[in-house]
């Protein structure tokens, strides 16, 4: 792909999109655990004889944004990227109620991801692709954080995606033959992990999602990168589950979702390369 621009400038206009994909993303991150509860809703209803009551549609694209709190939909201007929010100094224009801050800072790493992509790799496939599989784990991080869920919608095609990628040698770093058994591994080595738990203990370590999704990164990165993975993850795992502990800031039952750790360690590999991982934990 062939711009005629500065490479820099490439890089900053992907960034720019990166912006607008990250306002998006913000758009997936909260509506699609609600979409996904309103299908189970439905189909237990129907399993039960029961027929729910019309509701509004709800989408990815419908209704438009809105405050939570008054309804007021949100005009053009106010729904760009960083600015509005700056603008609008955080709060609705209507009632004063403030917006979270999450919602600039995922337009931020969003639009810093995609400005790394195309400043390393150019403006090329694989920059695409790498892209998407940014945007795509941003969002499985923080659904999963907020409700320790793994959607099925994000972490298959992922995958597919990593497969994809292999078989069309975009990513000279990983054939099909390595992405292929990296997603087996990747799956395999924590299901195996999760009934070892379970046996043992008799609980649920972890969930179905979390298998899927380091078998998404054993596609994308191959099989050699699973065990630097799984370590990063799990140090940081340990780190921020520590952290929570001591400031009262764990979940009822103690839990933490594992998912947005896979997805941290899938950035390091990203940004800096899986056998940095080996060196930043001493091995």
């Amino acid at each position: 792909m062939e711009t005629g621009l500065a490479p820099e400038v490439n890089a900053v206009l992907a960034g720019l999109l990166g912006l607008l994909i990250g306002s998006f993303l913000n758009v997936v991150i909260y509506r699609l655990p609600k979409m996904m509860e309103r299908q189970w809703a439905g189909e237990c209803a129907e399993m039960a004889g029961k027929s729910l009551a019309p509701a509004e549609k709800f989408n990815l694209l419908a209704p438009r944004s809105r405050c939570s709190s008054c309804g007021h939909v949100l005009r053009w201007y106010e729904n760009m990227p960083i600015v509005s929010y700056l603008f609008l100094r955080g709060k609705c224009s209507v009632c004063g109620t403030r917006y979270g801050l999450r919602y600039p800072i995922v337009e931020a790493v969003t639009g810093g991801l995609f400005f790394f992509c195309v400043w390393r790799w150019g403006l090329s496939p694989i920059a695409l692709a790498w892209c998407g599989f940014s945007a795509a784990l941003l969002v499985l991080a923080l659904i999963d954080w907020d409700t320790t869920l793994l959607p099925d919608d994000i972490t298959l095609p992922l995958l597919w995606a990593g497969l994809i990628v292999a078989a069309l040698q975009w990513n000279p770093a990983v054939n099909l033959y390595t992405a292929l058994w990296g997603a087996v591994a990747g799956y395999l080595s924590l299901w195996g992990v999760y009934w070892a738990f379970k046996l043992v203990t008799g609980k649920e370590g972890m969930g179905y999602g979390d298998f899927k999704l380091f078998a998404a990164l054993g596609a994308w990165f191959g099989w050699p990168a699973l065990v630097p993975m799984i370590l990063m993850a799990s140090v940081i795992g340990a780190i921020i589950g520590l952290a929570m502990k001591f400031s009262s800031g764990l979940r009822e039952g103690g839990y933490v979702p594992f998912g947005p750790f896979l997805a941290g360690a899938g950035f390091t590999a990203l940004v800096f390369g899986p056998q940095s991982i080996l060196q930043f934990v001493g091995l």
